[in-house]
C-alpha cells in the first residue's frame, strides 16, 4: 500500500468513528408554576415536562427488523441545602423503528405534576441511554415557587402545540381547570405549526372584575412586535382566571422571541405580566407532545 494512501486513511479512521458515535443524547425541561388551589397550603404546582430526542438514542436489535431504544430520566427537585423535595426515576421506550436509518425518530415526553412546598430549588433532569455507556447527560434550571393572596398575580404561561379545549377525560396531568394541554415542547414552533397557543392563570382578581388580556411576540434581540394580540376576561369566582390565546407565526421568520402577557384593568393599569421564551424554526419538525391518554 502506498505510504499516502496508509496516512490517508489513518487519519480518516478516527473521523470515521466520530460519525459513528451517536450524538449526546438530548433532555429538554419545561416547568409551569402554579397556585396550590388549597389556600390553605404555602407552595405551588410545577407542571414539569420532559422531553427526550429520539434522533440521540441508540437502537439496538431487539428481533429480526425490530430496533428499541430505551432512555432512563431521574427527575429532582433540589431544596438549597442539597436535599431533594422530590425523586423519581422514569424508563422511557420510544415506538420500535423497523430501520434506523430513518430521517425522523420519534421524541418521548411524559409530564409530572409536583406539589412543592414555597421556597427556591434546582431542578434537575438526568438522562442515561440505556444502550450506551458513559452517556449520562445533566440539565438543570432554578425554579422558585412563591404564590400570595393579595396582590393580582400571573402564573407561568405554558406554550401549546394545540388550543387549550375542553375535556370530558377525568383528571389528569395534562388538564388545568377542566381544559385539555398539548405543551410545545421547549417552545419551539416548527414546520406545519403556524399558530402559537397559550395558557394561564391570573389569581386574585376581584370577581366580575373586567381585564384586558394583551399578548405580543418580539425578536430575543429587538423591540419591534413579529406578532400580537389582544383579549378580554372576567375574574372568575372561588378559582383562578383562565386566560388562553393564539398567534399566528405564519410569517414570522425562524429565530429566538419572547412572549410577554399583560393583563391591565378597565383603567388601562398593568396588574401583572409574565414572559416565555419561544423558538420559531420552520424548516425543521417539531418534537411530538405527549398526548392524554384516551
Amino acid at each position: 500500500m502506498p505510504v499516502r494512501l496508509r496516512l490517508f486513511l489513518l487519519l480518516l479512521l478516527p473521523l470515521l468513528a466520530l460519525a459513528a458515535t451517536p450524538a449526546a443524547a438530548q433532555l429538554l425541561l419545561d416547568a409551569a408554576r402554579f397556585r396550590n388551589d388549597d389556600v390553605a397550603v404555602k407552595g405551588g404546582v410545577v407542571e414539569v415536562y420532559a422531553t427526550v430526542s429520539g434522533q440521540h438514542l441508540t437502537y439496538k436489535r431487539r428481533a429480526p427488523k425490530v430496533f428499541q431504544a430505551a432512555a432512563l430520566v431521574t427527575l429532582e427537585a433540589i431544596r438549597p441545602d442539597g436535599t431533594a423535595a422530590y425523586q423519581e426515576t422514569i424508563t422511557l421506550k420510544p415506538p420500535v423503528l423497523r430501520d434506523t436509518t430513518a430521517a425522523i425518530k420519534n421524541p418521548i415526553s411524559f409530564q409530572k405534576r409536583l406539589l412543592l412546598p414555597a421556597g427556591r430549588y434546582t431542578l434537575r433532569g438526568q438522562l442515561r441511554d440505556q444502550n450506551r455507556a458513559a452517556s449520562t447527560v445533566i440539565v438543570e434550571q432554578p425554579l422558585v415557587v412563591e404564590f400570595g393572596f393579595a396582590k393580582p398575580q400571573l402564573s407561568d404561561m405554558v406554550l401549546l402545540a394545540k388550543p387549550a379545549s375542553r375535556s370530558g377525560i377525568e383528571a389528569n396531568n395534562f388538564i388545568r381547570q377542566g381544559l385539555s394541554l398539548t405543551r410545545a415542547p421547549g417552545g419551539l414552533y416548527a414546520r406545519g405549526q403556524d399558530k402559537l397557543f397559550f395558557y394561564a392563570e391570573f389569581y386574585n382578581a376581584t370577581v366580575a372584575q373586567p381585564l384586558v388580556v394583551l399578548y405580543r411576540l418580539q425578536p430575543a434581540a429587538g423591540k419591534i412586535s413579529a406578532a400580537s394580540g389582544k383579549g378580554l376576561a372576567q375574574g372568575a369566582e372561588g378559582r383562578p382566571t383562565v386566560l388562553t390565546g393564539e398567534l399566528d407565526l405564519s410569517k414570522v421568520p425562524a429565530g429566538s422571541y419572547s412572549l410577554t402577557l399583560e393583563v391591565r384593568d378597565a383603567k388601562n393599569r398593568v396588574l401583572a405580566t409574565q414572559t416565555a421564551a419561544v423558538q420559531r424554526n420552520p424548516t425543521d419538525y417539531a418534537p411530538a407532545g405527549a398526548v392524554m391518554p384516551r
